[in-house]
């Protein structure tokens, strides 16, 4: 058969549910729907032009990743931010981020090492005019391009996980602590340069830990809660 004649393959089209589930989540996300937030099916589905059927199976994923959370007085609503679960994934990434950062070490390349000099640079520069929003993304993209190279999957795993669930808490440490920032680049430098050195990954590992509970204390010290003793 000539490419003429075969048959076309009509493009992709995302489903209803995963269309309802990218909007309601992103609006969890951007925080136009506040923690506490009631979401009602109904209003939900006319506002995105569908039946209620694709926004309940939505809100239903939602509530498996943390993002909504049933009562029975109110039904479904945004969930509240959990100091305790911030605490605890900022341990736990503590450990498996920096572990597989220095396992990633090893293989990364040379212009991975520079874009993430480029990234550090992009940060500092929002510290006079101060964006937390736009510094934290940077941030997880920095640091995804650090760890990204670790040759352990299932470690690399547990690490997304991690980072799903921190987009699940909702929490941007650099809200509530924008003086963090300033020590936050120093430190992402100093990383930077021992993996652009090839120093020991026992070092790298130590820097990458240190960084993360640096950033936990500072939030733990704001909110009024004793640091970590990880």
């Amino acid at each position: 058969m000539t490419s003429a004649h075969k048959p076309k393959r009509r493009p992709r089209t995302t489903s209803k549910s995963q269309a309802a589930y990218d909007a309601v989540r992103e609006r969890i996300l951007d925080r136009t729907y506040e923690p506490g937030y009631r979401l009602v099916l109904q209003t939900i589905a006319d506002e995105l032009k569908c039946s209620v059927v694709p926004v309940r199976e939505a809100i239903r994923r939602l509530e498996a990743e943390g993002l909504v959370e049933f009562t029975q007085n109110k039904g479904a609503t945004v969930a509240e931010v959990d100091t305790e679960l911030y605490l605890n994934t900022m341990q736990t990434l503590a450990i498996l981020e920096g572990t597989a950062t220095a396992l990633a070490a090893e293989h990364i390349s040379a212009s991975d090492v520079q874009a993430a000099r480029d990234l550090n640079e992009q940060m500092r520069a929002l510290l006079a005019d101060f964006d937390p929003a736009e510094f934290t993304r940077l941030n997880t993209e920095l640091h995804a391009l650090l760890y990204s190279d670790c040759p352990n999957t299932h470690l690399l795993d547990l690490v997304h996980r991690g980072w799903t669930r921190m987009d699940a808490i909702r929490v941007s440490s650099f809200d509530s602590i924008p003086a963090r920032a300033h020590d936050s680049a120093a430190e992402h430098a100093e990383l930077i340069e021992a993996i652009a050195a090839k120093k020991p990954a026992t070092e790298i590992e130590v820097l990458a830990r240190a960084h993360r509970i640096h950033t936990l204390n500072a939030y733990l010290e704001a909110m009024g809660r004793p640091a970590s003793s990880l």
